[in-house]
């Protein structure tokens, strides 16, 4: 449960990677799903080896990370939407691997912060680092799917909404940690 939790937004964003590919590609589907999928398992053995000495300096800041790059990166992509004229998004601004490596940070601070606490309790780090991570890439592969039938039925429309969507989860990441939400 805690691995579906992990990989919600990874699933919501790599259905806005989707959103921008015309016809779908099972090669770039698999780069998104990884990227997401290794930082997920990536960052709790990261959060676990680093607890004792940086725990109290990353909480305080790991929210307003996530909030700057998904509104960075969702911005961006509004615009885009306003820009487009309609053609295909070229193969490089689907598969932007700068962008893919910010949008994998992002979504994975979570899994930091759980590593944290997983430094704190006995548990097998490296098993459950592995679960979220293969959880998180097979959800993500499936949301560029869905992604991609809905972005080529939708074009500008959805790179829109995929954008929105980037800055609303980085609104929500804030307010949770703020404790609005």
């Amino acid at each position: 449960m805690l691995a579906v939790s992990l990989s919600m937004d990874a699933f919501a964003i790599s259905m806005c990677k989707g959103l921008a590919m015309k016809r779908i590609s099972l090669s770039y589907a698999a780069v998104i799903a990884a990227f997401f999928g290794v930082f997920q398992a990536l960052m709790p053995v990261a959060g676990w080896l680093l607890a004792s000495s940086f725990a109290s300096y990353i909480i305080d800041y790991d929210h307003w990370v996530a909030f700057a790059l998904l509104s960075l990166i969702g911005g961006k992509m509004i615009i885009d939407s306003f820009k487009n004229d309609g053609d295909e998004l070229s193969e490089k601004s689907v598969l932007n691997i700068k962008e893919l490596f910010m949008l994998a940070i992002a979504t994975s601070i979570d899994a930091f912060a759980v590593g944290i606490t997983f430094a704190f309790l006995n548990v097998n780090i490296f098993l459950s680092s592995f679960i979220i991570g293969a959880v998180t890439f097979v959800l993500s592969l499936v949301g560029v799917f869905i992604g991609a039938r809905v972005g080529a039925r939708f074009k500008n429309k959805a790179t829109l909404l995929g954008g929105i969507v980037l800055v609303l989860i980085g609104v929500k990441i804030l307010l949770e940690h703020l404790g609005v939400i």
